[in-house]
């Protein structure tokens, strides 16, 4: 069985008979997954090998970048450059199509952030990330500084423009992912500590107001609030206790994605985005569902 239904509904978004295929193993800790719909192949990260993967069907598996500074989250901007939470370096980076890098991000009033877990990019070029300090106490560090100079748990906004950071909110215990609505009115982020996701009106200027709960997720399956993604309907999904948890946008849950190994992230790809990729922990799955999430960036006919 890959997926236990919570409520009717479910059956829309995944198929009772819908199987897991597992694309690639042998990995320490996957993470940071996204789908490139320009060139039509998946990357991901592997935070405690140090390293970033890219598969492309029919051709499998290879290593793209090593070392990576133990990259997490990532995302696509508009010109289809890879945008990296530096979970170890401590920053937030950009992949420039040359190869080179470009810090964007390494301090906020002056110092350190503590350790950038996932990253998003609205429609308008603006970068939220999140920056909690639990890569500080994990073992594995790449940097010899692991000193914790933020005395918070952050969300930011980063302008590109001016490289300006913003501080949306500083009062979670870890916060991790996070993710905008369709039409980005709504800016979902979880807390994996406290087991729930938030969900904030987004303003006219890009900053958060409003906040408040908006689902908790409790089981006594392995498993916590990591990555989160949400599809062209609203609904909002997110890694939990057995797997990926879907919530319909009045913050109700549908039903659970049952993953083997705990997953700490998934992304939509494929052409018609009805395929999730699972980043869960040593391997890579993927599985077909009958709702599309939203594309990333580059979005064809319009960032081309």
């Amino acid at each position: 069985m890959s997926s236990e239904m919570f409520s009717p509904g479910f059956s829309r978004i995944v198929k009772p008979d819908a199987t897991l295929e597992k694309i690639s193993g042998g990995h320490i800790f996957t993470e940071g997954p996204v789908w490139n719909n320009k060139e039509q192949f998946f990357v991901w990260t592997d935070i405690i090998d140090n390293k970033i993967w890219k598969w492309t069907p029919g051709k499998g598996s290879e290593v793209i970048m090593h070392p990576s500074g133990k990259a997490d989250g990532m995302c696509y901007d508009h010109e289809g450059r890879l945008l990296v939470a530096g979970w170890s370096s401590r920053t937030v980076w950009r992949w420039e199509h040359d190869g080179s890098t470009t810090v964007l991000a390494s301090h906020v009033d002056g110092k350190k952030l503590n350790t950038p877990n996932d990253i998003i990019m609205k429609s308008d070029g603006m970068v939220y990330f999140t920056d909690p300090s639990n890569g500080i106490r994990n073992v594995g560090m790449e940097s010899e500084d692991v000193q914790k100079y933020v005395d918070y748990e952050a969300v930011y906004k980063l302008d590109l423009g001016d490289g300006s950071l913003t501080l949306l909110a500083d009062d979670y215990v870890n916060c991790n992912g996070l993710c905008f609505s369709p039409d980005e009115s709504l800016l979902y982020i979880n807390d994996t500590a406290r087991r729930h996701i938030r969900v904030y009106d987004v303003l006219e200027d890009g900053n958060i107001g409003n906040g408040r709960l908006f689902a908790e997720l409790f089981h006594d399956d392995h498993g916590a609030p990591d990555g989160m993604k949400v599809d062209v309907e609203g609904n909002v999904y997110c890694t939990g206790p057995g797997g990926v948890w879907v919530t319909d946008p009045q913050g109700n849950h549908l039903g659970r994605l049952l993953i083997p190994e705990d997953c700490a992230n998934f992304g939509f790809g494929d052409p018609d985005y009805q395929t999730i990729y699972f980043t869960a922990r040593t391997s890579i799955y993927r599985m077909r569902v009958e709702i599309p999430g939203l594309p990333t960036y580059p979005i064809p006919g319009v960032s081309d």
